[in-house]
């Protein structure tokens, strides 16, 4: 016969020392996990059921606690019986961007923009694989030996990625991009210091122009979130289709098409990839395109696309200069299988796209627009790039760490300006400036 667990909990008074509080938390644990297995999720029924059975457990054995102890013991214990454990607290934690756990005994977070160890220790490896168990299961998928690598989001469109051993020899890692509960808008990245009032004006004249826009940067810059804010200027009246990995971005026009890709089901059927839906997009005739990243042979797709009348069109890829993003395209669309010459597509490339803007992530942590980069055809076989805009470094400030610098113009208007004026924008020569190293010249002297 089983033996049953023990009846009664730990005494405990108001301002309980912490050796007593976590054995409090663990009896709980104990008690109420058996009976939690259907309420998996912090979903706000699940967490009131909880709560209520808690509350419920300590008044049946007198213990009595401080409102503040009481909240943290129902979050220690919500968060480890149906919850995401040691991590969940950084998951609520607004100010956090990132949770890394690299295994069992190691876990980072990302608070503005600079990676940070925490004290936070999972039991063992089975711990760990419990938190991605709970992630992955109520999407209908696994984790395991066939299908060791997991992509899910929870149920905030956070997005996640697991990999489990023998992938990952030090035990499972779990990497959760946290969706922003408040929606970033422009004014938001001008007061950050991520770009001027200038060129925040001149963006949102290419994107109501229908000018098609790469946004480009590496891994963690900020690209997908300036997407969101260039997207908010599309016009309420247009259709718009949005093409994810993982759904993120957040439109908040009424006529907007989302479309995500699927994983493959275990027997290898049901796949859908980037490529399916760019090229099921067409067929639903969206006024404009935005595919959350081209990383794949989508991006032959996506320059036709932004060639045969769907201008406007929106898109991020990995790069580290917008002389990068050109090479990067070619590869990508050679990818598509086609034995294309490369100055085809070269020609398809300028033809198609109208502005680059470069995101970096300074070595301070900061996230900033470092090029505005207008393309402006061929020249031979060479694609001919002209910056508008152009961030450049200072110094760094002794006090704070703080990379010091301004995106200023190059004192050169782009070719596309006829289009900006026909859509109604007639933006100033001041908007463009003198060049930019008299400006940085004139700067230095004073």
């Amino acid at each position: 016969m089983q033996s049953t667990l023990t009846t009664s909990a730990p005494r405990a008074t108001n301002g309980m020392p912490a050796d007593h509080f976590n054995k409090l938390r663990d009896w709980l644990i104990k008690q109420l996990t058996p009976a939690a297995e259907r309420y998996m999720g912090t979903s706000p029924g699940h967490v009131t059921w909880l709560t209520e059975q808690v509350n419920a457990m300590l008044a049946k054995n007198n213990v009595q606690l401080s409102s503040t102890d009481l909240q943290h013991l129902i979050d220690s214990v919500t968060d480890e019986v149906i919850g995401y454990g040691p991590i969940g607290p950084y998951l609520r934690d607004s100010s956090i961007s990132e949770v890394m756990v690299n295994g069992p005994d190691l876990t980072y977070i990302e608070r503005q923009g600079k990676l940070i160890e925490t004290e936070v220790r999972f039991r063992d490896n089975e711990h760990v694989m419990q938190i991605v168990e709970r992630i992955v299961k109520p999407l209908g998928r696994s984790a395991d030996r066939r299908q060791p690598r997991v992509d899910a989001r929870l149920p905030d469109g956070s997005r996640v990625n697991v990999i489990i051993p023998p992938s990952a020899l030090n035990g499972p890692v779990i990497t959760i991009r946290k969706f922003p509960s408040k929606r970033i808008m422009m004014d938001d990245l001008i007061a950050f210091g991520s770009v001027t009032r200038s060129v925040a004006d001149f963006l949102e004249a290419c994107v109501k122009s229908r000018l098609n826009i790469v946004v480009s940067g590496g891994t963690g810059s900020g690209k997908t979130t300036l997407l969101n804010v260039l997207s908010s200027f599309i016009p309420e009246d247009e259709r718009i289709g949005t093409i994810e990995d993982s759904a993120e971005l957040q439109l908040q026009q009424k006529h907007v098409v989302r479309l995500e890709t699927a994983p493959a089901l275990p027997d290898g059927a049901g796949q859908v990839v980037i490529r399916d839906l760019v090229i099921n997009a067409l067929r639903m005739r969206p006024e404009r395109i935005v595919v959350g990243e081209c990383r794949g042979a989508e991006a032959l797709d996506m320059l036709q696309a932004m060639n045969t009348g769907h201008d406007g069109s929106l898109t991020t890829i990995h790069a580290n200069t917008p002389r990068d993003v050109i090479a990067r395209l070619e590869t990508l669309v050679l990818m598509a299988g086609f034995d294309l010459p490369l100055r085809v597509v070269r020609a398809q490339i300028t033809s198609a796209v109208d502005l680059i803007v470069q995101q970096e992530r300074l070595h301070d942590g900061s996230r900033k627009i470092t090029h505005v980069t207008e393309v402006q055809g061929m020249e031979g076989d060479n694609v001919v790039l002209q910056d508008t805009f152009l961030f450049k470094a200072q110094a760094v400030s002794e006090d704070t760490g703080k990379v010091q610098g301004e995106l200023a113009p190059t004192g050169t208007r782009p070719n596309f300006s006829p289009r900006l004026k026909a859509a109604g924008f007639d933006l100033s020569a001041e908007m463009f400036g003198a060049d930019l190293n008299t400006i940085l010249s004139a700067k230095t002297r004073r």
